[in-house]
């Protein structure tokens, strides 16, 4: 056999195993595929906060409804309020469905209003769904018990101010802490340079900052002690609209805005409240597998252990599917355009 003959027939040979090995791969059963395998889970804030103890909950019972129960860890993935994490979940992780995160709420909006560190496309993530649509949960200005003021009237034009802790240009304690400022017109001082709730809590302990704004759902999960001994007073709250039932007497963002276009800002900035809790994989996973852990993760949420376990940690369940993501960030994208130029204009770099 000639040199060209055998080097035309190794060529061969190699398509050959190369197409059964792919032919093997397409003919695998989701169950098959995950049987043995283990799920990364990233998170793209620190310890501590909301996002990380609902993908630490999720984590500890998602295994058992995907096909082949894999283990499932967690990855803490800080930076940029999410946008590190989404990113990589875009471009940077195996598109075979064995990475999967817990986006943090905001940054699927960021990028529909083109922040330039947004370098993703959201409509294209595989999502699972949300846990919660803020159906009893609230976003509050929450401030030390034993600070001097009473209440949101004490901040107005004129009046006393807060200094509140913040994060980066992703988080909503940043873009609400802005909006409250801004457009409600509060004597707000923001204080950046903080890496989510948990560590906000802490600062306020020390007599850093005076408060943050920060979930219902964040402070039950993640400071039960505090909040059983009432060290905090609410002020007004955001991502509803109407007032909670636990909290009748203060105002929520919608009261306080001064006209009809203060209004549609709130109403655009609130709507990631909606997909509260977002899971979501990356473009490109299998379809059958993109299909098979969407079921799971609604299959989980309808579980009784997986619901007992969220109440007792204080995670608001009103979930939401996959579709449900993917129509709200529709409606997002739907926003006229000088609304959301007016948000960019108020948002988070800028002041």
């Amino acid at each position: 056999m000639t040199t060209h003959r055998r080097m035309l027939a190794t060529v061969c040979f190699g398509l050959s195993i190369a197409l059964m090995t792919m032919q093997q791969a397409t003919a695998q059963s989701v169950e098959q595929f995950y049987k043995g395998r283990t799920i990364t889970m990233l998170v793209g804030t620190s310890p501590g906060g909301i996002n990380d103890i609902s993908a630490r909950l999720a984590a500890r019972h998602f295994g058992r409804f995907v096909p082949g129960n894999p283990a499932i860890v967690v990855q803490n993935n800080p930076g940029a309020g999410g946008l590190v994490t989404a990113n990589r979940l875009y471009h940077n992780v195996e598109k075979d469905g064995t990475v999967l995160a817990k986006v943090e709420r905001a940054v699927p909006q960021l990028a529909i209003q083109g922040h330039p560190n947004a370098q993703f496309d959201p409509m294209k993530f595989i999502w699972l769904g949300s846990l919660s649509s803020y159906a009893d949960d609230a976003y509050l200005l929450a401030i030390n018990a034993g600070n001097p003021i009473k209440s949101i009237d004490e901040i107005r034009p004129g009046g006393k101010s807060l200094n509140l802790g913040a994060d980066s240009s992703a988080s909503s304690n940043l873009i609400f802490a802005v909006i409250a400022k801004e457009i409600l017109g509060l004597n707000i001082n923001i204080v950046r340079g903080y890496t989510g709730a948990a560590t906000m809590f802490l600062a306020m302990q020390r007599g850093e900052i005076d408060g943050q704004y920060v979930g219902l759902s964040s402070i039950k999960s993640g400071q039960r002690d505090l909040w059983n001994r009432k060290a905090f007073r609410m002020l007004m709250a955001f991502g509803r609209t109407t007032r909670h039932p636990d909290f009748p007497n203060i105002p929520i963002g919608r009261d306080m805005a001064k006209d009809a276009n203060a209004l549609a800002l709130i109403d655009f900035a609130e709507l990631p409240f909606f997909i509260a809790l977002p899971f979501a994989g990356p473009p490109g996973v299998p379809l059958d597998r993109a299909k098979a852990l969407q079921a799971a993760f609604m299959a989980m949420c309808r579980d009784q252990a997986f619901i007992e376990d969220a109440q007792k940690i204080g995670i608001d369940m009103s979930p939401v599917d996959g579709e449900g993501v993917l129509n709200m960030l529709a409606k997002v994208a739907a926003t006229p355009k000088d609304i959301v130029a007016r948000y960019n204009a108020i948002g988070g770099e800028k002041k």
